[in-house]
């Protein structure tokens, strides 16, 4: 008799053998044939059990030489769950603050689009659902990010995101959603809270022969905690996905989403300290508005696995999302309508080089504007119909990627990756409410391609310990909005080009003991940032003027350092655990004729996040929690600060072991204090307490009941 076992290499990302096959030869002796007559043994196969999507998840996040992070949405879900602000929470790196409640959060990740206001398009990070893009040439609507139907999230930092065709500063956030084999069964859930918070979510799933289904559909209302701040969203997820056969399945998502919310007003630090519940007197004036009146992204995606286990994966999204800015306001409101189509072909294989086991990629995507502009009244609304402003038509950028992970050792690995980019801007402006002082035409467009390599190291110093570092090139494309400004002007000195960084990274992740963790250094050397900020100020008859350029030479550095520890575990099993994350941020002028080496403004120098939390056995669990922050730049003269913080909280609830009920109760800024949550950078207060922050909520309470069936 002989046995015969599969090879496990550290590559494979589930870190587990699939099988194992006991092989039974017959036995030689003459007697022992005579038994075989009589006893026939067969083959033996025992397979097993495949893992959850999120664990091996986890596992390929580990291959990865750099700063990556998965976030359970069962574990946000122990506490309220409204924005990606409790999302991210814990996260090193990442800078994600809600403002005014609403799903406009300002989040970026070393310093990615450092100075786009809250309520804008998010810039400078790639947002995908299940691997199939959401960000495209006009940037990322917000309305969709929210946290309804997710799994679990993955976070990849800067370079480390180029298996998803990112090429961003920021790198980007994979949005997992659940499907009818990872959350079988019915589920209803109920919170609410101070500032007239209100969710309701109803989901089921299943399986039905090759097929399975799961849909969500969910409401939301906020009165809000600073005045002019009420919000009000409701949407569908859903996830179908069949399995023709063992080779090739498909999958169809779709998301839709109505949101409407008024816009928060920034506050001088002196209203910011006597009453930071109140909005300033533009903000009423104008009646800021956006409203969203239905957001649909529909995404297909199918692989094929090749008989050498070499798969190929196509994916296809189209992607509508219509609003309106200051609908309801004196000001004209503004009328845009986007339509995207996104594409994605990824083939993927395993080898051996020389004897070396070697991993293979050749990717390819594509977002682009196949109808995109904004319309607004010419004069008063009252008296003439839209004029069209704009058109970004045929705006896009293109993805051709090659990678390669090589085994060297059992314990060095080295990867290499090189992608190419086509970027397209083509902006048409036919009218602006102000005059075009540029000197520049008013159709802008610019068609280039751009190459950006990386090249990575990791080390296993123990089985589930690395050291890694890499070096890479990102590219930032401008959005097509930035480029015509917000008021719908050629609001720039010169035509904006994409900005270009060279980033070196090295650090420490993995798990040991009582340990799970990470540690990373980076710093960039960005030409041609693209910088935001605020010329003129809102009034109340005019939309403020914000305008983006590109800058001189800047540098952004940091320190993520991410650390869960479980400090006590009984016999009973019973547990103490204290998670921390501390993010450095330093972004700053190389050397700016005008600002010299100021920081950049819109981010804290230091931020830390930490939560003890005690869980018993028996399901129920309580902790608290903190959040401290540095002052922050104001404005890029560096003339002006929005004071430091520290922030408390506190959160306790149940896990029913038999997975019907979960309850909880949250609270938010157990001391009441007032706090800029958030900055909108002006070019130069001179010193001056300008109206540029936003407030944090005051003292919250939040409670929700989960009951699946």
């Amino acid at each position: 008799m002989h046995w015969t076992t599969s090879t496990v290499f550290r590559h494979s990302s589930l870190y587990a053998v699939s099988s194992v096959l006991l092989a039974v030869t017959p036995l030689s002796s003459a007697a022992d044939a005579s038994l075989n007559d009589d006893i026939r043994l067969g083959t033996v196969i025992v397979q097993a059990l495949k893992q959850a999507p999120a664990i091996a998840a986890q596992a390929k996040l580990d291959e990865v030489a750099g700063g990556t992070s998965l976030v359970s949405q069962a574990e946000v879900e122990k506490g309220r769950s409204a924005t990606l602000e409790d999302t991210m929470a814990y996260q090193p790196g990442i800078y994600a603050q809600a403002v005014g409640g609403n799903d406009g959060v300002k989040i970026s990740i070393r310093g990615s689009g450092s100075t786009t206001p809250p309520g804008y398009f998010r810039e400078g990070i790639k947002f995908l659902f299940d691997g199939l893009a959401l960000t495209g040439a006009g940037g990322t609507p917000y309305e969709l990010l929210d946290t309804q139907g997710l799994d679990y999230t993955e976070v990849l930092r800067g370079a480390n995101a180029f298996e998803y065709g990112a090429l961003t500063l920021g790198g980007a956030v994979n949005f997992v959603t659940k499907s009818g084999l990872t959350s079988p069964g019915s589920r209803i859930k109920v919170e609410g809270g101070s500032f007239g918070w209100q969710k309701q979510a109803f989901s089921t799933g299943g399986v039905v022969e090759n097929a399975d289904y799961f849909v969500s559909v969910d409401n939301t209302i906020r009165d809000g905690y600073q005045d002019f701040t009420f919000t009000k969203a409701k949407g569908v997820v859903s996830n179908f996905g069949y399995r023709f056969n063992p080779k090739l399945e498909t999958r169809l998502y779709i998301r839709y989403r109505e949101e409407h919310h008024e816009i928060s007003g920034a506050l001088t630090r002196a209203q910011l300290k006597k009453n930071s519940s109140q909005t300033n007197p533009t903000t009423l004036a104008t009646r800021s508005d956006s409203t969203k009146f239905g957001s649909t992204w529909i995404g297909s995606k199918t692989t094929y696995t090749f008989d050498d286990d070499a798969t190929l994966e196509a994916g296809l999204v189209y992607h509508n999302y219509p609003q309106v800015l200051a609908r309801h306001s004196p000001v004209n409101p503004s009328y845009w309508d986007w339509r995207d189509i996104n594409y994605s072909l990824k083939y993927s294989r395993t080898d051996q080089v020389l004897g070396l086991s070697s991993i293979s990629t050749v990717g390819w995507s594509s977002t682009q504007h196949i109808r995109s502009g904004v319309r607004t009244y010419k004069g008063d609304k009252d008296l003439g119909g839209l004029q069209k402003q704009a058109e970004y038509d045929g705006s896009f950028d293109h993805v051709f990627s090659l990678g390669n992970d090589l085994g060297l050792t059992d314990s060095l690995y080295f990867s290499t990756g090189l992608s190419a980019i086509q970027i397209k801007r083509n902006v048409n402006v036919t009218y602006s409410d102000r005059a075009n002082t540029s000197g520049l035409p008013e159709h802008y467009i610019y068609d280039q391609w751009k190459l950006a390599p990386r090249i990575g190291l990791r080390y296993y110093i123990a089985p589930d310990v690395q050291l890694f570092a890499n070096a890479s090139r990102s590219i930032d494309p401008p959005s097509t909005f930035s480029i015509s400004g917000s008021a719908v002007t050629l609001n720039y000195a010169k035509p904006l080009v994409p900005q270009a960084a060279n980033t070196i990274e090295f650090g420490i992740k993995g798990r040991n003991g009582i340990f799970d963790g990470s540690l990373a250094f980076y710093k960039s050397w960005i030409k041609n940032e693209l910088l935001s900020v605020e010329l003129l100020p809102a009034t109340n008859t005019s939309a403020a003027v914000v305008t983006t350029a590109n800058s001189s030479p800047t540098i952004h550095q940091g320190i993520e350092a991410g650390l869960s520890t479980r400090l006590w575990e009984g016999a009973n099993g019973d547990s103490l655990t204290w998670r921390q994350a501390y993010t450095l941020n330093d972004f700053r002028y190389e050397n700016d004729p005008v600002f010299n080496r100021n920081v950049l403004p819109g981010f804290p120098k230091h931020l830390y996040q930490g939560e003890l939390q005690y869980q018993w056995a028996n399901g129920f669990y309580a902790g608290v929690n903190v959040q401290s922050a540095s002052s922050t730049a104001a404005d890029y003269a560096n003339s002006f600060y929005a004071p430091s913080y520290t922030v408390w909280g506190g959160r306790m609830g149940y896990d029913d072991p038999s997975e019907t009920w979960q309850l909880y109760l949250d609270l938010k800024n157990l001391t009441d204090q007032n706090y800029a949550t958030a900055v909108l950078p002006t070019y130069n207060a001179r010193g001056s307490d300008v109206a540029s922050m936003y407030p944090g909520d005051g003292f919250g309470a939040f409670a929700g009941v989960t009951y699946n069936f």
